[in-house]
């Protein structure tokens, strides 16, 4: 991934791809829900991770769609910007995955630092490249 216009692209592509992850896992959780009991109730903690997961795949796609349109309205350009959509794109992935895999086993709550340092990182990369001429 070369140029801006690239990253742009492909932020773009990983963002509506969370949108429908955000649906396919939404209704999967979903078809459960009814039951007041699974996975120990509505409170619980396995529950409350799976619905983080569920609508961090919405979130973290929208900031994926939202840093494109950036990229291509606000002509930003530099070293930084392909970081920042590969950044970017590593926090939508592993976001989600650390939710659903810490409501199985516990311990993964430990790998929840890799999502949030991808996501800062995406975030500072991109004002950089607006702090450029």
């Amino acid at each position: 991934m070369g140029s801006s216009q690239d990253a742009a692209s492909f932020a773009l592509v990983a963002g509506w791809i969370g949108m429908l992850a955000g649906v396919v896992s939404g209704a999967g959780i979903g078809l459960f829900f009814h039951d007041e009991r699974w996975l120990g109730g509505y409170g619980t903690f396995r529950r409350r991770l799976l619905r983080l997961g569920h609508i961090s795949f919405f979130g973290l796609g929208f900031l994926n769609i939202l840093f494109g349109l950036t990229v291509t309205t606000a002509g930003l350009g530099g070293s930084t910007v392909p970081v920042a959509s590969v950044a970017l794109v590593i926090g939508a992935i592993t976001m989600p995955a650390c939710c659903f895999l810490s409501a199985w086993r516990e311990p993964f709550r430990q790998l929840f630092p890799i999502p949030v340092i991808a996501v800062g990182s995406g975030i500072v990369c991109t004002l950089l490249a607006w702090s450029r001429p």
